[in-house]
């Protein structure tokens, strides 16, 4: 009897995990304060029809299908005669071959889905059969086909480098998403050099993206590195092909450690100096084979295969000694890249003089055991070997895939304590004092290497659930070889640990980086936005949930069992955008079909159910939350989309439950008592920035517009609190990126070239539109970033400061605060060598901001490492002077991101110590979630805004400890206000 899992209820990209959305919106259309529903304020659907009705699993069959058809074509035949249960009209012309795998009598057939000859992203359904004595039967299919697309391929898209501008501008911004300014970002009309090279895009072609009933969109891959940070950015960006809105970014890097665990170990590093680059090796017509050894950096003597490529040449480090059952050679060849930058890698390509680890003599010597060499190789054979005997792979693609291991790479020269897959081989960091080269761990190679796996038979989005279902099987695979190569049984209590075999000094349960047993369940599940600060969607921080119900199976059945299951789930059930659940079904049919019995199975969901992977949570996953004003923003985390709050009315952006449709404006009470409702029009465009001073909302709206210069028009509208009409109080065709208003002054900050190709800082007043330009009268810096009260306008200005201030510092980064009634601009203070500055937020009594001006930085050429605690500065209006409240160096220091400020009070928000993680063996407590803290203008802690337990981010003040904030504890991020707290024990 064939077994049918229901396709997802509701239309939701990843199902409802990859973009941190929601299948329901907050509110459906209600009345606004005067009773009527307008246009403008209609709500978003409550509900999205459903995108698919294929079945998500269906398993059990026994279905003849043609035996002498090649298995592509079977399968599609087989979809083909039963359109009624899989509803999939076209499948000769919707669906394209990925992969075929056969494994003895089994064959699984991947296809991917295309609509109108385009991509549908993520869209791939899996057929498994059984072939033997000439006859074949389709046993099963699962995955993912969108029925219900229907989208106008032919749409005008905007202009590619638009689109790619567009994708590039927002992995800046999520890099830094509270900063107004980066220190060495190339300013527009300027070419940086190759040191200081920002990101670039590269148009990728269309897609579909298969959310409600889909969206086109433009692939865009964006690369280049975070110049504050010296980190490498390879990503995958979709952006609304007729809109410009990002809907999805997705790394292609693929760490061991989290970005939060990287920061903390630099931050105790004491340092390694770079070691010089191998010279390439000599060339020649023939190798020969050598049997070598070296010394692991855990004292084991090991046999490693070498070549030599003539007799007086040196021994290299490739090993030829794998062979497939065809007789094929798959080469393992660790390359030496001691010294050599990770940004260096981006292009795919080996940087010009790396070439294979080379030794005069076939006993390797210290230094390429202390590079962490030997382990690399000795690891990757290893690794490759227990595939090909445990599971039958055949290398990483199952297609003899050579073994690439880069090895002793840096951190802009300092040590870099991490670990990834790049898509095509394995890069590992060189270590510091504290932590050997990260090669120097089986089940860290193993992770790295099963992800080569992932990708070449699921092929898990990097994102979300399915990004930290990714993590929890690189996890599980490269623990399970450790144990297996060591010969350490499941009950011994350092089993578990993941990383734990890399300390010099620590013991394993402080050195490990994650530990399988931690008995994470989905109570402890973090709704993260899918950016670089956020784990991209939680990959790490989640994955445990899922490794740790396969932890448990394998204590339950052996290595020998669960192995095979865990390896079948991922290999012929699971597709690019499974979930949590997904993997719960896949393991359990992987059991059934393996043969287990019922009572074995039971075994199989009581792991699950002990870690909550279950329907009903999914199910519950975006429940709403009745504390909070609004349930689900589904925008992005950034300062544009900040909520406001005045008078007792709030204002913020809000995108539909699908983050397909551009944001647009919300108006509600902080009491609660007035449902949410959309002020601003329903016109495609995006809408952000928005201000209420409890009578009016200001926002800034960009259209695409053929006939400007830029392809968009800038406009900055303005509409009662109570709905009306929309009036436009300016426009441009430049960017205007930062917006303010309080009372009777709007206030923003415009890229424009004819101010000599400047960011300036521009207002109005009153009534009038006459448009005032602020202007240093001995300088053309750039300003940005504007924020007004009380008639007073602060800003940056950045680049070079005219003059020292009294203490003979000259800055690169500064506040001024202009007072519009007197005409004065006053410099209200800076740091010098400033590396990110936040947004200036100004009250009737100061302003305040964030700077980190010692996260590393490149100093002749070379990248110095920093710190990774945060400076706040506030100036006093009363005493016309400014102060460090904390200052980064100190013992008082904190990790700040951004801050606000009403008469009284600073709310910061707060990252957990760099030194956490290192001091307590983990993050306790969801400890990595940024919180509120609250402070008097002497940097007196008075307590907690909020005592909920997600994280907490970009607030606004308003009246004394009152803020309006981001709060992710219902799923995704809602809309929440606090008065502030005690204390939250």
């Amino acid at each position: 009897m064939r077994r049918l899992k229901a396709p997802p209820a509701l239309a939701i990209l990843a199902a409802a995990a990859l973009l941190g959305t929601t299948a329901q919106a907050a509110n459906a259309a209600t009345p606004s304060p005067t009773g009527t529903t307008t246009a403008a304020e209609a709500s978003v659907p409550a509900t999205v029809a459903p995108a698919t009705d294929t079945p998500a699993l269906v398993d059990d069959l026994a279905e003849p299908v043609d035996a002498t058809i090649a298995p592509d074509k079977a399968a599609k035949a087989h979809l083909t005669g039963h359109k009624d249960r899989y509803k999939i009209a076209d499948p000769a012309g919707t669906l394209t071959t990925a992969s075929v795998d056969t494994q003895g009598t089994r064959e699984t057939v991947r296809l991917n889905q295309k609509y109108k000859g385009l991509p549908v992203f993520g869209a791939q359904y899996v057929v498994r059969m059984e072939k033997k004595a000439g006859k074949r039967a389709v046993t099963g299919t699962s995955g993912s086909y969108f029925t219900d697309l229907d989208v106008d391929t032919t749409a005008t898209p905007i202009p590619a480098d638009v689109a790619t501008s567009r994708a590039v501008e927002d992995v800046r911004k999520s890099l830094h998403p509270g900063a107004a300014v980066v220190a060495g970002t190339p300013r527009r009309g300027t070419t940086p050099d190759a040191a200081h090279a920002d990101l670039s895009g590269t148009d990728q072609g269309l897609v579909v993206m298969p959310t409600g009933t889909g969206v086109l969109a433009r692939h865009v891959l964006v690369k280049g590195k975070d110049v504050v940070t010296g980190q490498p950015v390879l990503r995958d960006v979709y952006v609304g092909a007729t809109n410009g809105v990002t809907l999805l970014s997705v790394s292609r890097i693929k760490t061991f450690a989290t970005a939060q665990q990287a920061a903390a170990l630099a931050a105790a590093g004491t340092g390694v100096a770079p070691r010089a680059v191998s010279e390439p090796p000599p060339s020649g017509n023939g190798t020969t084979p050598v049997v070598g050894e070296g010394r692991s950096l855990h004292g084991a003597t090991v046999p490693l295969p070498l070549v030599r490529i003539d007799d007086a040449g040196p021994y290299l480090m490739i090993d030829q000694t794998h062979t497939l059952p065809d007789g094929r050679t798959v080469p393992i060849t660790t390359w030496d890249a001691r010294g050599r930058d990770y940004y260096e890698l981006l292009d795919g390509q080996l940087p010009e003089g790396v070439g294979p680890f080379a030794s005069p003599s076939s006993t390797l010597g210290a230094d390429l055991t202390d590079a962490g060499a030997v382990d690399a190789a000795w690891d990757a054979a290893k690794v490759f070997e227990w595939f090909q005997t445990e599971l039958g792979r055949n290398s990483l693609d199952d297609d003899g895939m050579p073994i690439n291991s880069i090895v002793g790479i840096t951190y802009g020269g300092y040590p870099f304590v991490n670990a990834y897959w790049d898509g095509t081989r394995m890069v590992y960091g060189s270590g510091d004092d504290e932590y050997l080269p990260l090669a120097a761990d089986p089940d860290v190679v193993g992770h790295e290497m099963t992800h080569g796996v992932v990708e070449n038979s699921a092929s898990l989005v990097y994102a979300g659930q399915p990004g930290a279902l990714n993590e929890a099987i690189a996890d599980y695979f490269g623990n399970a070889i450790d144990l297996d190569a060591a010969g350490t049984p499941m009950s011994d209590p350092e089993a578990s640990l993941i990383g734990g075999d890399l300390c010099r000094t620590l013991t394993p349960t402080k050195c490990a980086l994650r530990n399988l047993d931690d008995g994470a369940t989905t109570a402890d599940f973090q709704h993260l936005m899918d950016t670089p600060q956020m784990d991209d969607g939680g990959v790490h921080l989640n994955s445990t949930i899922v490794s740790g119900a396969l932890w448990d199976l394998r204590q339950a059945f052996g290595g020998a069992v669960a192995d095979k299951i865990v390896y079948r789930a991922l290999t012929d059930y699971l597709t690019p955008m499974s979930d949590f659940v997904d993997a719960r079904e896949a393991v359990l049919a992987a059991a059934k079909s393996s043969g287990l019995s019922q009572k074995d199975l039971k075994v199989v969901r009581a792991a699950f159910d002990s870690r909550g992977i279950t329907a009903k949570w999914k199910a519950n996953l975006y429940g709403k939350n009745t504390d909070l004003l609004v349930d689900r923003l589904n925008t992005g985390m950034y300062s544009d989309m900040k909520a406001s709050m005045a008078g007792g009315w709030f204002t913020v952006p809000r995108s539909d439950a699908n983050h397909t449709q551009p944001p647009s404006i919300w108006v509600g009470r902080t009491d609660g008592k007035v449902t949410p409702y959309r002020i601003s029009p329903n016109d495609g465009n995006p809408h952000s920035f928005p201000h209420t001073d409890g009578k009016r909302v200001v926002w800034l709206s960009i259209a695409v517009d053929p006939d400007s210069p830029t392809w968009e028009t800038n406009r900055i509208l303005s509409a009662p609190v109570g709905g009306g009409d929309v009036e436009e109080l300016y426009s441009s065709p430049y960017r205007i990126d930062g917006l303010a208003f309080d009372g009777t002054v709007v206030t923003w900050s415009q890229y424009d070239p004819e101010q000599g190709y400047r960011d300036v800082v521009r207002y109005l007043q009153g009534s009038s539109r006459t448009v005032h330009t602020l202007a240093h009268p001995d300088w053309l810096g750039n300003a940005t970033a504007p924020s007004v009260r009380n008639g007073k306008i602060s800003y940056v200005r950045y680049e070079d400061y005219p003059q020292p201030d009294a203490n003979g510092n000259w800055w690169s980064l500064g506040v001024e605060v202009y007072d519009i009634a007197t005409g004065r601009t006053t410099f209200a203070g800076g740091d010098p060598g400033a590396e990110t500055m936040s947004y200036p937020q100004v009250s009737g009594t100061g302003v305040a901001w964030v700077i980190n001006r010692d996260y590393g930085r490149y100093v002749d050429g070379e990248w110095s490492q920093g710190t990774f605690n945060d400076s706040v500065r506030l100036f006093d209006f009363a005493t016309g002077t400014s102060h460090l409240l904390f200052e980064e160096n100190s013992p008082q220091a904190i990790r700040a991101d951004v801050l606000t400020l009403s008469d009284t009070t600073l709310t910061v928000t707060e990252e957990a110590p760099a030194d956490l993680w290192l001091s307590t063996g983990g993050y306790p407590d969801n400890a990595l979630n940024p919180k509120l803290k609250q402070y008097t203008f002497d940097g007196t802690y008075v307590g907690p805004a909020s005592c909920s337990p997600g994280a907490q981010m970009f607030a606004t003040a308003g009246t004394g400890r009152e803020v309006i904030f981001m709060d992710s504890s219902a799923g995704g991020f809602g809309l929440a206000y606090a008065k502030g707290a005690k204390s939250c024990t």
